[in-house]
């Protein structure tokens, strides 16, 4: 019998909400068998998007929920005070094991806050980072974290390193992944007092692959397939990588049109051209897991398009498939240590 992966969506979260969202839904169930969406939010606002596409109805459940958390609220006070908002009725679900994963679009703090109370942590995880799969010229990166501590200590990135090797081995299939720490330079007496601290640690540790430091211009190149850092490196990281990316797509496609000429190579070079680009298209990695949790939890680009939605609903099956949380919890959390205070 196929086993069924459950996923509650946020509705409501992000820019391009209710709309994106629902059509990634219908389009993840339409082409798979073994996935059930929970599309949470405004129940009218909901029924009426989906009355625009044939899908199977029984593997696509309204859930209302009255209430939207705005990107602009304070993050702690919105989960506190809107308790049958799409974002908090969604993670109980998941805190209540009514599904497998949740999904959202929307305000990335409170999606951060929501996991870590609502959710909650593994028993002995210091800090769930949250870890995007980035693009590269040999394939594909995760960058740990990018959004979630920004004063993470040692400790934490000793940690962030271990689940990033789970999660590239198991979801992504990567054996023995290459682990590397953003640094300013290769040597290993370079670097801020963070850096210095945690390069130690990761070179003693046996349960990952640890190659060194890695600079930020080789990060493109694929120097490594888990990229440590804390999320205030990690985000800026991340957000130059997004900028760049669809800069040079723009000036690109503004230089194949410039003439006649560049018009008619550019026809020539078209196919060729869609794949390169294809390869360095984030969306279709799915979004950013916020690993270390009691259950699923992933944040996807607030800017998401239905096709984003449909590969990170993918993303959690794969997750829930490979067992994620219990390798984390085997090889990753300290049973010596409970959560911290």
């Amino acid at each position: 019998m196929q086993t069924i992966t459950k996923v509650a969506l946020d509705a409501m979260g992000g820019d391009n909400a209710p709309a994106e969202i629902v059509k990634g839904a219908v389009d993840a169930v339409s082409s798979r068998e073994d996935i059930k969406v929970f599309l949470v939010g405004q129940e009218d606002v909901v029924r009426e998007e989906l009355q625009k596409y044939p899908y199977p109805q029984e593997r696509i459940e309204v859930v209302d929920a009255p209430e939207v958390i705005e990107m602009a609220e304070p993050p702690v006070q919105a989960i506190r005070k809107k308790k049958q908002s799409s974002l908090v009725v969604g993670m109980n679900m998941v805190k209540q094991r009514e599904a497998d994963a949740f999904v959202s679009a929307g305000s990335s703090g409170a999606v951060l806050v929501g996991g870590q109370t609502i959710v909650g942590r593994i028993r002995g995880i210091k800090r769930p980072p949250l870890a995007p799969i980035i693009p590269t010229e040999t394939g594909i990166s995760l960058l740990i974290d990018c959004g979630a501590n920004v004063d993470a200590r040692p400790e934490h990135l000793l940690q962030f390193a271990k689940m990033g090797s789970v999660y590239m081995e198991n979801v992504v299939g990567i054996k023995n992944p290459r682990v590397a720490i953003v640094n300013i330079g290769a040597e290993e007496e370079k670097g801020n007092a963070l850096v210095k601290e945690t390069f130690p640690l990761l070179k003693e540790c046996e349960d990952i692959n640890f190659v060194g430091s890695i600079e930020a211009r080789e990060i493109p190149h694929g120097g490594a397939d888990v990229i440590v850092c804390e999320a205030f490196v990690g985000n800026v990281i991340l957000k130059l990588y997004e900028g760049l990316s669809s800069t040079l797509i723009g000036v690109i496609k503004a230089g194949l049109m410039s003439n006649l000429k560049s018009k008619i190579g550019a026809a020539l070079a078209l196919p060729s051209l869609k794949k390169t680009l294809k390869a360095f298209d984030a969306s279709q990695y799915g979004g950013a897991p916020l690993l270390g949790l009691n259950g699923l939890v992933v944040k996807t680009h607030g800017s998401s398009r239905a096709k984003e939605i449909t590969n990170s609903i993918y993303q959690c099956v794969t997750f829930r498939e490979e067992n994620i949380n219990e390798i984390i919890k085997e090889r990753v959390a300290d049973s010596k240590n409970n959560e911290e205070e």
